[in-house]
């Protein structure tokens, strides 16, 4: 996270270290997850939705053009930044990765009902799980 700087990604600003514990210190992030805001609203609208994708999409480009794979896109993992509106931002970065653009990964990894068939599948995959399970955010929203 400490590579990343992008309007659609938390920002980590520090980080501490104790006997037993690690502290992160982010961006505070008022809006709750998107989860949380579909299992409130139901459905959204087709343009409330693409404001979402657009935004995640953007987040998802820079991860990937900076060698990074997420591999756990999920609405609990998009970050509202406040009440109102629809600025979102990916978190939770604890299972993502560097990725060599000639390596594959063969890990089984994500959140059940998101990852791509080919993490299920044990075959090898590279960053494009990422959008699969994007396409599936867009579907439930």
């Amino acid at each position: 996270m400490r590579i990343l700087d992008h309007p659609n990604i938390i920002t980590l600003y520090e980080i501490y270290e104790g006997d037993y514990h690690i502290y992160l210190v982010c961006e505070l992030l008022k809006g709750g997850e998107l989860f949380e805001r579909i299992i409130k609203n139901g459905h959204y609208s087709e343009r409330e939705a693409c404001l979402i994708i657009a935004q995640l999409l953007n987040a998802l480009e820079y991860i990937h053009m900076k060698g990074v794979m997420h591999r756990d896109i999920k609405p609990e993992n998009l970050i509202l930044k406040n009440d109102e509106g629809f600025d979102v931002k990916l978190a939770d970065f604890g299972l993502a990765d560097f990725v060599n653009r000639t390596n594959l990964f063969y890990k089984r990894c994500g959140t059940p009902g998101y990852v791509a068939p080919e993490i299920l599948n044990d075959e090898e995959y590279d960053t494009k799980v990422d959008i699969f399970s994007t396409g599936v955010i867009l579907y439930i929203m």
